[in-house]
Protein backbone atom coordinates (compact mmCIF):
# COMPACT_ATOMS: atom_id res chain seq x y z
CA UNK A 1 0.00 0.00 0.00
CA UNK A 2 2.94 2.72 0.50
CA UNK A 3 4.83 2.07 -2.41
CA UNK A 4 1.43 2.36 -4.28
CA UNK A 5 0.60 5.56 -2.44
CA UNK A 6 4.46 6.88 -2.89
CA UNK A 7 3.81 5.95 -6.78
CA UNK A 8 0.36 8.00 -7.17
CA UNK A 9 1.16 11.10 -4.99
CA UNK A 10 4.79 11.69 -7.02
CA UNK A 11 2.93 10.97 -10.18
CA UNK A 12 0.28 13.22 -9.64
CA UNK A 13 1.80 16.29 -7.97
CA UNK A 14 4.72 17.27 -10.25
CA UNK A 15 5.79 19.80 -12.58
CA UNK A 16 4.77 17.83 -15.41
CA UNK A 17 0.87 18.52 -14.04
CA UNK A 18 1.12 21.97 -13.56
CA UNK A 19 2.11 22.18 -9.61
CA UNK A 20 4.98 24.50 -8.70
CA UNK A 21 7.58 21.44 -7.70
CA UNK A 22 7.93 17.18 -7.45
CA UNK A 23 6.62 16.04 -4.72
CA UNK A 24 8.69 13.11 -2.97
CA UNK A 25 7.56 10.53 -0.43
CA UNK A 26 9.90 11.33 2.54
CA UNK A 27 8.44 8.09 4.92
CA UNK A 28 6.74 5.41 4.93
CA UNK A 29 5.70 3.36 8.01
CA UNK A 30 2.96 0.89 8.51
CA UNK A 31 -0.41 3.35 8.65
CA UNK A 32 1.27 6.67 7.61
CA UNK A 33 2.80 8.57 4.77
CA UNK A 34 5.00 11.60 4.82
CA UNK A 35 5.03 14.00 1.82
CA UNK A 36 7.22 17.10 0.37
CA UNK A 37 5.20 19.14 -1.67
CA UNK A 38 7.86 21.97 -1.74
CA UNK A 39 5.25 24.26 -1.35
CA UNK A 40 6.53 27.45 0.98
CA UNK A 41 3.26 27.95 3.45
CA UNK A 42 1.35 26.27 5.59
CA UNK A 43 -1.75 26.94 3.96
CA UNK A 44 -0.52 24.84 0.73
CA UNK A 45 0.76 22.39 2.45
CA UNK A 46 -2.48 21.76 4.57
CA UNK A 47 -4.63 22.29 1.17
CA UNK A 48 -2.72 19.94 -0.78
CA UNK A 49 -2.10 17.30 2.39
CA UNK A 50 -6.15 17.19 2.30
CA UNK A 51 -6.68 16.89 -1.69
CA UNK A 52 -3.75 13.60 -1.43
CA UNK A 53 -5.68 12.23 1.24
CA UNK A 54 -8.75 12.18 -1.27
CA UNK A 55 -7.02 11.42 -4.50
CA UNK A 56 -5.05 8.36 -3.09
CA UNK A 57 -8.03 7.33 -0.90
CA UNK A 58 -10.17 6.88 -4.54
CA UNK A 59 -7.63 4.59 -5.49
CA UNK A 60 -8.13 2.04 -2.93
CA UNK A 61 -11.17 -0.39 -2.28
CA UNK A 62 -13.04 0.38 0.47
CA UNK A 63 -12.52 0.13 3.44
CA UNK A 64 -8.74 1.84 3.12
CA UNK A 65 -8.86 5.49 3.99
CA UNK A 66 -6.57 7.70 3.55
CA UNK A 67 -6.81 10.90 5.95
CA UNK A 68 -4.98 13.90 6.37
CA UNK A 69 -3.24 14.24 9.86
CA UNK A 70 -0.87 16.74 10.14
CA UNK A 71 1.97 19.05 8.41
CA UNK A 72 5.40 19.52 9.89
CA UNK A 73 7.18 22.77 9.81
CA UNK A 74 10.40 22.67 10.41
CA UNK A 75 11.17 18.89 10.16
CA UNK A 76 14.19 17.37 10.74
CA UNK A 77 14.12 13.80 9.43
CA UNK A 78 16.88 11.59 11.05
CA UNK A 79 16.00 7.95 9.49
CA UNK A 80 12.99 5.54 9.58
CA UNK A 81 11.36 6.00 12.78
CA UNK A 82 13.66 9.31 14.28
CA UNK A 83 12.52 12.88 13.47
CA UNK A 84 11.56 16.02 15.01
CA UNK A 85 9.41 18.64 13.62
CA UNK A 86 6.87 21.69 14.65
CA UNK A 87 2.97 19.57 14.43
CA UNK A 88 0.57 21.98 12.93
CA UNK A 89 -3.12 20.56 12.75
CA UNK A 90 -3.83 24.53 12.44
CA UNK A 91 -2.63 27.17 10.44
CA UNK A 92 -2.00 30.18 13.07
CA UNK A 93 -0.34 28.26 15.71
CA UNK A 94 1.34 24.68 15.78
CA UNK A 95 0.33 21.99 18.50
CA UNK A 96 3.34 21.16 19.79
CA UNK A 97 7.14 20.23 19.36
CA UNK A 98 6.94 16.25 18.12
CA UNK A 99 9.64 14.03 18.68
CA UNK A 100 9.79 10.29 17.74
CA UNK A 101 12.10 7.94 18.45
CA UNK A 102 15.14 10.57 19.38
CA UNK A 103 17.44 10.64 22.90
CA UNK A 104 14.80 13.85 24.05
CA UNK A 105 12.27 10.88 24.90
CA UNK A 106 14.06 8.08 25.59
CA UNK A 107 14.62 6.53 29.25
CA UNK A 108 18.63 4.78 28.31
CA UNK A 109 20.40 8.40 29.09
CA UNK A 110 21.03 10.47 31.41
CA UNK A 111 18.93 13.25 32.08
CA UNK A 112 21.33 15.52 30.75
CA UNK A 113 20.92 14.28 26.84
CA UNK A 114 17.48 14.83 26.86
CA UNK A 115 17.14 18.44 28.48
CA UNK A 116 19.88 18.73 25.66
CA UNK A 117 18.53 17.54 23.32
CA UNK A 118 15.33 19.42 24.15
CA UNK A 119 16.89 22.68 24.21
CA UNK A 120 18.48 22.30 20.84
CA UNK A 121 15.40 21.08 19.14
CA UNK A 122 13.46 24.18 20.47
CA UNK A 123 16.29 26.44 19.28
CA UNK A 124 16.15 25.18 16.09
CA UNK A 125 12.78 24.21 15.74
CA UNK A 126 10.47 27.10 17.48
CA UNK A 127 13.30 29.88 17.48
CA UNK A 128 14.84 29.05 14.11
CA UNK A 129 18.42 29.46 15.68
CA UNK A 130 20.88 27.16 14.78
CA UNK A 131 23.74 29.39 16.11
CA UNK A 132 21.97 29.40 19.46
CA UNK A 133 21.78 25.77 19.23
CA UNK A 134 25.23 24.95 18.14
CA UNK A 135 26.78 27.28 21.17
CA UNK A 136 24.07 25.44 23.74
CA UNK A 137 25.69 22.48 23.16
CA UNK A 138 29.41 23.62 23.28
CA UNK A 139 28.68 25.33 25.99
CA UNK A 140 26.81 21.97 27.95
CA UNK A 141 29.67 20.07 27.03
CA UNK A 142 32.53 22.45 28.13
CA UNK A 143 30.04 22.60 31.01
CA UNK A 144 30.52 18.78 31.70
CA UNK A 145 34.34 18.20 31.26
CA UNK A 146 34.81 21.01 33.73
CA UNK A 147 32.45 19.53 36.60
CA UNK A 148 29.72 22.40 36.35
CA UNK A 149 26.93 20.48 36.45
CA UNK A 150 24.82 18.87 39.12
CA UNK A 151 25.19 15.44 39.58
CA UNK A 152 21.74 14.81 39.11
CA UNK A 153 22.17 15.59 35.61
CA UNK A 154 24.37 12.31 34.74
CA UNK A 155 22.42 9.83 36.87
CA UNK A 156 21.28 6.39 34.79
CA UNK A 157 19.11 4.36 36.03
CA UNK A 158 18.19 0.58 34.98
CA UNK A 159 15.51 -1.90 36.38
CA UNK A 160 17.44 -4.31 38.22
CA UNK A 161 14.98 -7.41 36.11
CA UNK A 162 16.98 -10.22 37.03
CA UNK A 163 19.66 -10.97 38.84
CA UNK A 164 21.77 -13.43 36.31
CA UNK A 165 22.46 -11.54 33.15
CA UNK A 166 24.69 -13.10 30.22
CA UNK A 167 27.24 -10.66 30.83
CA UNK A 168 28.33 -8.47 33.01
CA UNK A 169 25.73 -5.28 33.78
CA UNK A 170 26.71 -1.90 35.70
CA UNK A 171 23.60 -1.69 37.66
CA UNK A 172 23.48 -5.41 38.64
CA UNK A 173 27.59 -5.00 39.72
CA UNK A 174 26.41 -1.59 41.96
CA UNK A 175 23.63 -3.46 43.33
CA UNK A 176 25.95 -6.41 44.80
CA UNK A 177 28.67 -3.78 45.82
CA UNK A 178 25.95 -1.56 47.71
CA UNK A 179 24.21 -5.04 48.94
CA UNK A 180 28.11 -6.20 50.29
CA UNK A 181 28.16 -1.83 51.83
CA UNK A 182 24.86 -2.07 53.48
CA UNK A 183 21.96 -4.98 52.41
CA UNK A 184 18.93 -3.04 54.23
CA UNK A 185 19.43 -0.45 52.15
CA UNK A 186 20.72 -2.07 48.48
CA UNK A 187 18.28 -2.10 45.56
CA UNK A 188 16.18 -5.47 45.53
CA UNK A 189 14.58 -7.21 42.25
CA UNK A 190 12.40 -4.65 40.41
CA UNK A 191 13.72 -1.45 41.68
CA UNK A 192 15.45 1.02 39.41
CA UNK A 193 19.15 1.04 39.76
CA UNK A 194 20.24 4.57 39.60
CA UNK A 195 24.27 5.11 38.88
CA UNK A 196 26.88 7.50 37.75
CA UNK A 197 30.16 6.11 36.17
CA UNK A 198 33.37 7.21 38.01
CA UNK A 199 36.77 7.92 36.65
CA UNK A 200 39.17 4.99 36.89
CA UNK A 201 42.42 3.71 35.20
CA UNK A 202 41.99 3.54 31.30
CA UNK A 203 41.33 -0.29 31.01
CA UNK A 204 38.84 -0.32 33.88
CA UNK A 205 35.54 -2.11 31.84
CA UNK A 206 32.30 0.39 32.27
CA UNK A 207 29.94 -2.48 34.37
CA UNK A 208 33.18 -1.94 37.11
CA UNK A 209 33.09 2.12 37.32
CA UNK A 210 28.96 2.22 38.29
CA UNK A 211 28.74 3.86 41.20
CA UNK A 212 25.57 5.11 43.69
CA UNK A 213 25.33 8.78 43.04
CA UNK A 214 25.20 9.33 47.28
CA UNK A 215 28.16 6.98 47.61
CA UNK A 216 30.18 9.89 44.84
CA UNK A 217 28.95 12.84 46.60
CA UNK A 218 30.10 11.55 50.29
CA UNK A 219 33.26 10.57 49.22
CA UNK A 220 33.85 13.29 46.56
CA UNK A 221 34.97 10.84 43.95
CA UNK A 222 35.11 12.36 40.63
CA UNK A 223 33.20 11.42 37.55
CA UNK A 224 34.41 10.41 33.92
CA UNK A 225 33.35 13.13 31.73
CA UNK A 226 34.98 12.06 28.71
CA UNK A 227 32.64 8.64 29.18
CA UNK A 228 29.49 10.72 28.94
CA UNK A 229 30.21 13.08 25.94
CA UNK A 230 31.09 9.79 23.82
CA UNK A 231 29.00 7.50 25.20
CA UNK A 232 26.24 9.77 26.25
CA UNK A 233 26.51 13.17 24.49
CA UNK A 234 28.19 12.58 21.34
CA UNK A 235 25.53 9.70 19.17
CA UNK A 236 22.42 12.02 19.60
CA UNK A 237 24.30 15.70 18.89
CA UNK A 238 25.83 14.41 15.49
CA UNK A 239 22.60 12.59 14.05
CA UNK A 240 20.96 16.02 14.78
CA UNK A 241 23.40 18.43 13.99
CA UNK A 242 25.26 16.61 11.07
CA UNK A 243 21.73 17.45 8.82
CA UNK A 244 22.97 20.86 9.81
CA UNK A 245 26.45 21.17 9.74
CA UNK A 246 27.70 18.22 7.39
CA UNK A 247 30.55 16.49 7.88
CA UNK A 248 31.69 19.48 10.17
CA UNK A 249 29.35 18.20 12.85
CA UNK A 250 31.85 16.31 14.77
CA UNK A 251 34.81 18.95 14.36
CA UNK A 252 32.66 21.99 15.31
CA UNK A 253 31.08 20.40 18.29
CA UNK A 254 33.38 17.90 19.75
CA UNK A 255 36.64 19.07 18.88
CA UNK A 256 38.06 22.84 20.00
CA UNK A 257 38.47 24.68 23.00
CA UNK A 258 35.42 24.57 24.54
CA UNK A 259 36.65 20.36 25.02
CA UNK A 260 40.14 21.21 25.97
CA UNK A 261 39.76 22.51 29.90
CA UNK A 262 39.23 19.60 32.08
CA UNK A 263 38.85 20.56 36.44
CA UNK A 264 38.39 17.88 38.71
CA UNK A 265 36.40 19.09 41.75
Amino acid sequence: MIERTKQEVEQRYCIRNGYKFDSVVVYGDTDSVMVKFGVESLEEAMKLGKEAAEYISAKFIAPIKLEFEKVYWPYLLINKKRYAGLYYTKVDEYDKMDCKGLEAVRRDYCPLVANLMNTCLQKLLINKDPDAAINYAKQQISDLLCNRLDISQLVITKELAKTDYAGKQAHVELANKMKKRDAGSAPKLGDRVPYVIISAAKATPVYQKAEDPIYVLENNIPLDTTYYLENQLMKPLLRIFSLILGEKAESILLRGEHTRTKSVV
